[in-house]
């Protein structure tokens, strides 16, 4: 996981510790090695924007700074991890507590064509069903075989699915959910919608149209950590719409690790979960210091 982005760290920690002979060292003396680095953390899918916040934190550090080359690798190492926490360290959101204080909280997910959605949702039904009674939501009346998909999940985990035909208007199968939620005393209702992109524009308009007869208690946004900077995009999409969270699925796979930093830097939302491969265990509560260190190891 992050392979690349956890190499690049690496490197520019051992380049800078190579380039330097002087006992004191400058910022000019990591002129060239801030410059590989930056190169290193855009191939590695770290947008611009962010990419440009390291390399400013970094250099401010150094200024008006005389640090020994013994002791170079433990204050980068210091220097990067302030950097890195500032942007992953975001509003956290206890998903129990607010289910309790919204009965029957309404979790509406929504995304990008192949983001794994409906994957997503059967395994937070799998973590919640336990403590919570659950109802699926069949909202994705658009793509093929989603419908069918979701009930697969549901029988697995012996939950109920609400559903119509494809085609169906998804803000009425959502209200059919909340209704069924209501009625038979049930704690959360986690609802599937299909997925969007920049040209979908009836679909976005569908989508709008869910939030504003429904009012999902909280608005779940999921990204493919494969996505790179195509996450640009996603989220100004997503921002017209609005959104309160994220969870960032396929980082298993994610072998450079920007993806991650985007997210988190450019929506400033809480990240809910990782996503980390296809079974229903594997979600992990996202952590910002289990990422650092991951990305901080050699």
């Amino acid at each position: 996981m992050f392979k690349g982005l956890r190499e690049t760290l690496n490197k520019f920690s051992q380049k800078a510790k190579e380039t330097i002979s002087e006992k004191e060292i400058s910022l000019k003396d990591l002129k060239k090695p801030l410059e590989e680095f930056n190169l290193q953390l855009i191939k590695n899918n770290v947008s611009f924007t962010v990419s440009e916040k390291i390399i400013e934190d970094l250099t401010n550090k150094f200024k008006g700074t005389k640090i020994n080359r013994g002791s170079l690798e433990v204050f980068l190492e210091k220097s990067i991890r302030k950097s890195l926490l500032e942007i992953l360290n975001l509003e956290k959101i206890n998903l129990e507590n607010f289910i309790e204080k919204n009965r029957p909280a309404l979790f509406l997910f929504m995304g990008f064509n192949g983001s794994g959605k409906t994957t997503t949702i059967a395994k937070i039904a799998k973590k919640f069903k336990d403590r919570f009674k659950i109802v699926l939501a069949a909202g994705d009346t658009f793509r093929a075989a989603s419908i069918e998909q979701l009930e697969e999940h549901a029988e697995n985990l012996g939950l109920k699915v609400i559903k119509q035909t494809y085609g169906a208007d998804a803000a009425a199968v959502i209200f059919d959910a909340k209704k069924h939620a209501e009625t038979e005393n049930l704690d959360l209702i986690l609802a599937d919608t299909a997925g969007r992109a920049h040209t979908n524009i009836n679909l976005i308009g569908e989508l709008e149209k869910i939030i504003r007869v429904n009012k999902p208690d909280l608005k779940i946004l999921l990204v493919d950590s494969l996505v790179g900077n195509d996450i640009l995009n996603q989220i100004e999409v997503y921002e017209k719409i609005g959104f309160d969270c994220t969870i960032l699925t396929k980082t298993d796979v994610d072998t450079r690790g920007g993806t991650i930093l985007n997210l988190a830097y450019l929506t400033k939302k809480p990240i809910l979960y990782l996503g980390t491969g296809q079974d229903y265990k594997n979600i992990e509560e996202f952590s910002a210091e289990k990422v650092i260190n991951l990305l901080l190891s050699s």
